[in-house]
């Protein structure tokens, strides 16, 4: 579990409005999101329609993008 230590500003009621974090937080904070949304891509990918396509012919696909300028 990531363990954060935010700071709070406050409205002039006391009611939080905003959080301030340490440069090293906010990059844990980033760095968990970009993992997430990582296995979020991959369950999408797992359960999403897929063609497969033996390697040849998908490096000849590649192969014809690349000279047509398309990659």
């Amino acid at each position: 579990m990531l363990t954060l230590h935010p700071q709070y500003i406050t409205d002039w009621q006391g009611n939080k409005i905003s959080v301030v974090l340490s440069l090293e937080d906010f990059r844990k904070v980033i760095e968990e999101l970009e993992e997430l949304e990582d296995v979020r891509l991959h369950d999408e990918a797992k359960h999403g329609e897929q063609e497969f396509i033996d390697a040849e012919q998908a490096f000849r696909e590649i192969e014809n993008q690349r000279k047509e300028g398309d990659v």
